[in-house]
């Protein structure tokens, strides 16, 4: 188990880069100046330092010094090990500091890059109100993501919430990879579980045991690929409390990267809280919520399973996440429209039916609008009776369809910043085309297509 601030001993080369104890990372590639990254985690910076560079015969050696180090330590000590190594690439866990090597043909010259945490930071250094420790205190019954970019603090964070829970009596374990969060003896960090000594491990396998294990809580450290979301999922819907830590830009892109990962239906069941960690601190915290209702700025008769983004602690609706088709759509919830305007939700509903109709009927849309509980198609004036219909059948057609009303509008009435500007160097064939577009000609060719579907639903039955 790593402790901080504690590793065995190490090459004099390394050792001597990381004497400055604001040094989190080191950066060693053949024939560069090694460069650090240093500083405190809100004024980070990567300074190059004057010294000769490191030949790749120097930084394997002090891959093979490591390697020895581990050799002699392994037995001993918990924290050393070998986590990846594969065709080009190792991975090593050397006390508190986490090394990855790589060297031709994965890259394209010898490369080791030294990781260690600068801070340990417990859970009351975060300065947290009392709400915001109410939740923490529940997260065994619920799935939470701790979010942020790289070096942001994220694992930090999940190893001081782990290290809290385990202090109030909860049995915590970890599925990490590589293992490297500072964690108390007891708690079991556990790694990709092979199936034998020649396969690749897998975190699917590592949580078929730990349900046996009977925990209290999970930290999954981190959920990147799709199969780390399904395993996820699959652990919270099994009852686990499960705290996983992933890459995101903010806690909504962190929501966007489970979605298509697993079903929308039960998204809120399996993802309920995110912490998005920025410089070291919390800067959001959003939670999710399953409602039946129409999306903001559709009408009331178009209710349909909503997942409602809140922002805690105020419980403010932010996003609303939904289908609308095959599309999943997430749209800020104050974007109601006003005048001509539409909300995003609105204008993204419009370019798709825009696309539908005309793929569907091979005429020119030239806009919809959404207004209200209808949306206003605007078309030529030849081809409105295309959409209109014998006795305004395709209309109804397209109602019942989209369960909206439709108005089939002249695209002459369209305010001019909505009309597409006029070509005068078109040529005769290029507006013969257009209204032959507009016109009867493709008006024939829909009830073809039409008449065409109905035989092939005849020959079904």
């Amino acid at each position: 188990m790593a402790k901080f601030g504690d590793h065995p001993s190490i090459p004099d080369a390394l050792e001597n880069l990381l004497s400055d104890l604001t040094v989190s990372t080191i950066f060693m590639k053949a024939d560069c100046p090694p460069r650090v990254k240093r500083g405190h985690i809100t004024e980070l910076e990567v300074v190059e330092l004057e010294m000769e560079p490191f030949s790749s015969s120097a930084i394997e050696e002090m891959s093979q010094g490591l390697e020895i180090t581990l050799e002699q330590n392994s037995d001993t000590r918990s924290d050393c090990f070998v986590e990846i190594d594969r065709h080009g690439c190792k991975v090593m866990q050397v006390g508190d500091l986490r090394v990855t090597i790589s060297w031709p043909p994965f890259s394209d010259g010898w490369e080791m890059i030294v990781v260690r945490p600068v801070a340990q930071p417990d859970l009351d250094d975060y300065d947290l109100d009392e709400n915001l420790l109410k939740l923490i205190a529940d997260l065994q019954n619920q799935g939470t993501l701790v979010s942020g970019m790289p070096g942001s603090g994220k694992s930090t964070l999940a190893s001081a919430i782990a290290r809290w829970l385990d202090g109030e009596g909860a049995v915590v374990k970890t599925m990490e990879s590589p293992r490297d969060l500072q964690l108390p003896q007891r708690v079991t960090q556990y790694a990709p579980l092979a199936e034998d000594e020649h396969s690749r491990g897998s975190m699917e396998l590592t949580a078929d045991i730990l349900f046996l294990a009977r925990p209290d809580f999970i930290v999954y450290d981190e959920v990147r690929k799709t199969k780390d979301f399904e395993v996820f999922g699959d652990c919270r819907l099994a009852g686990l409390g499960l705290l996983g830590v992933t890459h995101s830009a903010s806690a909504l892109e962190a929501i966007q990267r489970m979605i298509g990962r697993v079903e929308l239906g039960i998204l809120a069941q399996i993802l309920t809280t995110v912490i998005h960690v920025e410089k070291g601190k919390i800067g959001e915290v959003l939670q999710l919520e399953m409602a039946v209702k129409a999306p903001s700025g559709m009408q009331s008769d178009l209710a349909r399973p909503v997942i409602l983004v809140k922002r805690y602690p105020d419980g403010k609706v932010l996003n609303e996440i939904f289908s609308f088709g095959e599309q999943i759509c997430i749209v800020d919830a104050d974007g109601q429209s006003s005048g001509d305007e539409m909300s995003p939700m609105q204008l993204l509903a419009s370019a798709q039916l825009k696309d539908r109709l005309s793929e569907d009927f091979g005429i020119r849309i030239h806009h919809v609008k959404f207004s209200g509980a209808s949306v206003e198609v605007y078309v030529d004036d030849s081809a409105i009776g295309v959409l209109v219909g014998q006795g305004g059948s395709t209309v109804k057609g397209l109602e019942e369809q989209y369960e909206v009303k439709v108005s089939i509008k002249s695209a002459g009435d369209l305010p001019r910043g909505f009309r597409a500007p006029e070509n005068k160097f078109r040529s005769s064939y290029d507006m013969d085309v257009e209204r032959s577009m507009g016109g009867k000609a493709w008006e024939q060719s829909y009830s073809a297509k039409k008449d065409r579907r109905a035989k092939r639903k005849g020959r079904r039955r």
